[in-house]
């Protein structure tokens, strides 16, 4: 019996395209294993269906599988497949032609539904020639499903390719690589099982490496969430995420439109970036029909939300020829929506459902969340429904959600207040919430100072404006501000005259001109003597605070705008400073400056120590009644 052997010569725009394929197309030379494993579960997948319809099937015996044998004294590897085979003719159309792809016309002739049943089938002309980026010499022996007899087929990848018919073999597709001198570590298991390890864990059919099955983690994101246990989901989140505990939270969904979606996304127990490890890279990983695409991907979702571990799986993704990059941008960002959307959907049920759970995952991945809404204005409708804040009317250490405070405005209040401070104590102890106390309005404390810029740029939530209580046009009633004043203050009789506060008012702009912008009467203190505003109604006092630190970090000059300094006429300091000017207004200097820099420290800003230090002695002395020197 002979064998009938024939020569062929790639066509001349297969030549040029073999050789950016082999030379350029990959960025990792790696990528040839998980390329011929994903053609073989495909060939496999090919078969599964096939073989449902058919009535009886060649070497129907044979179990599903792939078999990766390894020889590293010859430099050989071999990936064999029990899948659906090719015959002569196939072995020519599908590896003779670079762009052609049997799996590609088999899907054009699915029926719609049928398209469903099959998971993963892939392209198989492109993808195998990755080989010859580490391999020699190819040799491809296949049997086709519908027994007729096999064929090997060899190439060294330059310019020509040999088929003939070989005897015995047995259903499926065996590839035989003969590796190049600087590829011989792909003959080592250590390598080999590595490279399945990152990408093909999940390849719905056992992968053998000498004898023992690699992948032996379910992708648990294919199955219905009914049918899988606490347990399996625990596992699979210390595989996927590398811990050692169960998740904070997980959510697990599916979506048809507008794209075929599966998602399995966890939140860890833990924030490693306040920990002091560092930025962390993207935790969710990118897999097209179970096909590692992109690890620690940065393109699925956006980075403030970095801390997620998992996997997001689409079939709709338009790979490029080489399964590595994706080429459609509008698609990708599409898809970057619909995970983002419903993942804050999903932290928005939890936090309805259970409150106190929600507030452990605020305090912990909290200020991801403020990063979003600071750098990312598509997604801030949603994330301010999830910001929480402690409030006048909050427990200590209970923050509260921006709803729970729209829901206790006042009739006919038309803005959301907050104020920052270190601490709950400090800012009551302040006077930016006196009014606010005597006239029972809620106001939001604001105690990390990235909050003033996360509620600057949120801007408004529910229709009602975001306002920082050191704003110099704050109003909290038109005309009733002044009148409680009077009232929860002293009598009218009391009060300062006209003709004496407009003096106290020029001398202190006089005497302030160079630290402050004006000096005008507050219509919302109660009991402190004075107070700063910023006559700029965007920059509250935390803001200029976080700027001032970066000006220190990069040794930049400290430039600080002038603010407004607002005083309580009706105090007993402000009125005695009004006669102490009159008599002795050089000492009155002196107070004036100190009531301007205890109004600074209470507002968080910066003074000069030295000089407040050696005002205070002076003061003191004065007090004390000591001889000047």
């Amino acid at each position: 019996m002979t064998t009938q052997t024939t020569t062929h010569e790639f066509k001349a725009e297969t030549k040029k395209l073999l050789d950016i394929v082999i030379n350029s197309l990959y960025t990792e030379r790696d990528i040839f294993v998980r390329e011929l494993i994903s053609n073989a579960s495909d060939a496999l997948e090919k078969f599964r269906h096939e073989s449902l319809t058919a009535g009886e099937v060649f070497d129907a015996h044979m179990p599903l599988e792939i078999t990766i044998d390894l020889d590293e004294d010859k430099h050989l590897m071999t990936i064999t497949d029990t899948g659906i085979g090719m015959s002569r003719s196939e072995l020519e159309a599908n590896l003779g032609t670079i762009a052609h792809s049997g799996s590609s016309s088999f899907m054009t002739g699915l029926a719609e539904a049928a398209k469903k049943d099959v998971s993963l089938i892939g392209q198989f002309g492109v993808g195998f020639y990755a080989a010859f980026m580490a391999a020699a010499k190819v040799r491809v022996q296949s049997r086709s499903w519908d027994g007729s007899e096999g064929h090997e087929w060899i190439s060294d990848g330059t310019g020509s390719y040999t088929i003939s018919e070989l005897p015995g073999l047995h259903r499926g597709t065996r590839i035989i690589m003969e590796l190049k001198d600087d590829a011989h570590d792909y003959a080592m298991k250590w390598k080999v099982e590595s490279i399945i390890k990152q990408y093909s864990s999940f390849v719905p059919f056992p992968i053998k490496l000498a004898g023992e099955t690699v992948n032996t983690v379910s992708a648990l994101w294919t199955r219905n969430k009914n049918d899988i246990t606490e347990q399996e989901y625990t596992d699979f989140y210390k595989f996927i995420g590398t811990s050692s505990d169960a998740p904070l939270y997980r959510l697990h969904f599916s979506a048809d439109a507008p794209l075929a979606i599966n998602a399995l996304l966890f939140v860890p127990k833990e924030n490693f970036e306040v920990m002091g490890f560092g930025r962390v890279d993207s935790g969710v990983n990118l897999y097209c029909q179970r096909i590692l695409i992109d690890q620690h991907s940065e393109n699925v979702l956006p980075e403030w939300l970095r801390f997620l571990k998992g996997v997001v799986d689409s079939e709709d993704l338009p790979l490029n020829i080489s399964r590595q990059s994706l080429q459609d941008n509008a698609l990708l960002a599409k898809l970057r929506k619909v995970i983002t959307k419903r993942f804050l959907k999903f932290l928005d049920e939890q936090a309805q459902e259970d409150p106190e759970a929600y507030l452990t995952f605020w305090n912990t991945f909290g200020i991801y969340l403020k990063e979003g809404i600071t750098s990312d204005y598509e997604f801030q409708k949603e994330l301010g429904k999830l910001v929480r804040f402690e409030s006048s009317r909050s427990e200590e250490r209970k923050p509260i959600a921006l709803s729970a405070y729209v829901e206790r405005m006042k009739e006919g209040q038309e803005a959301i207040y907050y104020i920052n401070g270190p601490s709950r104590q400090a800012i009551e102890a302040g006077p930016y919430v006196e009014m606010f106390t005597k006239k029972d309005i809620e106001i939001l404390y604001t105690l990390e100072p990235i909050d003033d810029f996360v509620l600057s740029h949120l801007a408004e939530f529910d229709g009602k404006k975001l306002v920082s209580a050191d704003r110099a046009d704050l109003d909290l009633g038109a005309g009733s501000a002044s009148e409680e004043l009077k009232e929860a203050a002293t009598p009218k009789a009391e009060q300062l005259e006209e003709g004496t506060k407009d003096v106290l008012l020029s001398w202190l702009k006089k005497t302030l001109a160079d630290k402050v912008a004006d000096v005008v009467v507050s219509k919302r203190l109660v009991e402190a003597p004075a107070m700063i505003v910023n006559p700029d109604g965007y920059m509250t006092s935390s803001m200029e605070r976080i700027m001032a630190a970066s000006r220190r970090e990069k040794g930049q000059e400290q430039v600080g705008s002038k603010k407004n300094l607002e005083i309580n006429t009706a105090n007993p300091l402000i009125k005695k400073l009004a006669e102490l000017q009159q008599i002795d207004e050089s000492f009155a200097a002196e107070v004036a400056a100190q009531i301007y820099d205890n109004a600074m420290i209470q507002a968080g800003l910066v003074v000069d120590p030295l000089a407040m230090v050696e005002r205070n002695y002076k003061i003191l002395n004065r007090a004390a009644g000591c001889p000047l020197t």
